[in-house]
């Protein structure tokens, strides 16, 4: 299993978030290391989506900032961008379009565009033989959720993946599947950040966690 290139750490200085009058989180601080797992607990509404979309850069924190490699993602933009594969609470897919079709779609605006046969696999493996032609409007919720995960598959080479409760409208055995996918990505070095309701089961050089009721 070959390793990622050019892995970074990411590393969370002085992060506070605040939306309308509420204080979600403040003065919190993190760094995650190649081959590291971080997971963020709380309730429900305590600002882990929050924190998840700050860590890519698709919200700003009232205060502080987020660094890849010591500089802060604002200034790198696309160059961040390109080395994340972030996977949120919504599938993001697209109902007239096929499982294969999808997959397609968000590999190629991604910057890593693959082929049908790599999709084929990704999709068997996350248990949806025989939908991959399927258009996803017919598909089950634990179905969709699994096409929208099948990208990790298809994403071994981003040296960071940022998951909001992947494992929400899963069976058992897909989550299984899931868990086996994110513990070989941590192995090939990659750093990973989760939120998750489950106890998972990931092996990893380092588990972190950060509990967002106690900031």
């Amino acid at each position: 299993m070959g390793k990622i290139a050019g892995t970074s750490s990411l590393q969370a200085v002085d992060l506070h978030c605040v939306r309308g009058e509420r204080k979600l989180f403040g003065a919190l601080n993190f760094t995650l290391r190649s081959g590291e797992l971080l997971r963020i607990a709380g309730a429900n509404g305590s600002g882990k989506t929050s924190l998840l979309r700050i860590a890519c850069g698709l919200l700003e924190p009232t205060r502080g900032e987020v660094r890849w490699g010591g500089k802060d993602i604002r200034r790198l933009q696309e160059e961040f961008w390109r080395q994340l594969v972030y996977v949120g609470h919504a599938n993001s897919i697209k109902d007239d379009l096929t499982a294969t079709e999808n997959l397609h779609v968000a590999c190629t605006l991604a910057g890593v565009p693959r082929q049908a046969a790599q999709i084929g696999e990704a999709l068997r493996r996350l248990g949806l033989a025989g939908c991959e032609n399927l258009p996803a409007r017919v598909l089950s919720q634990g179905q969709r959720r699994r096409v929208a995960l099948a990208r990790l598959a298809l994403s071994k080479g981003a040296p960071l993946w940022i998951l909001d409760e992947p494992f929400a409208a899963l069976d058992a055995a897909a989550v299984e599947h899931v868990q086996d996918l994110i513990a070989e990505q941590l192995s090939r070095g990659a750093a990973v950040i989760l939120t998750t309701h489950l106890e998972a089961r990931i092996t990893a050089a380092a588990a972190l966690r950060i509990d967002l009721e106690a900031t």
